[in-house]
């Protein structure tokens, strides 16, 4: 598969990740949870989930319509792609060394969702960390 395909269905993905994410709040109950922090905390966090899901929605933007551009070589193309493939990778490593675990929602439904969200970033990491190294021409 040609590597701009592969950057455009990561694109896909993130897009799909961006939209699937408006659900997690209602999932994990973070209304409830969010109410007992002090205002200025409870807005500094729905600031930082609102930044996060930008985020994700901007990488998915950028991969749909530049994907050609994402693998053309090229300090920009390489240094986001670099970005990209960092953010996931800690975000991986964020979900398994640093989240508490002991309140994940149980059930088959939750394990087979994260798996498919852990399988997700991992795929991310390694288009965005194959692209990096198309546009540092180690690949032609």
């Amino acid at each position: 598969m040609k590597p701009e395909t592969l950057v455009f269905l990561a694109g896909l993905g993130q897009l799909g990740l961006a939209v699937g994410s408006l659900s997690i709040p209602g999932v994990l109950r973070w209304r409830q949870d969010v109410a007992q922090l002090r205002p200025l905390t409870r807005q500094v966090f729905w600031t930082y989930a609102a930044y996060i899901l930008s985020t994700n929605l901007f990488f998915g933007i950028v991969s749909v319509a530049c994907s050609a551009d994402m693998v053309a070589g090229g300090p920009v193309a390489a240094a986001l792609a670099a970005f990209i493939a960092l953010y996931w990778s800690a975000r991986i490593v964020i979900q398994f060394a640093y989240f508490d675990r002991s309140d994940v929602p149980r059930g088959v439904f939750f394990l087979v969702a994260e798996w498919l969200l852990v399988g997700l970033f991992a795929g991310l990491a390694i288009i965005y960390g194959y692209a990096l190294w198309i546009n540092l021409g180690a690949v032609r």
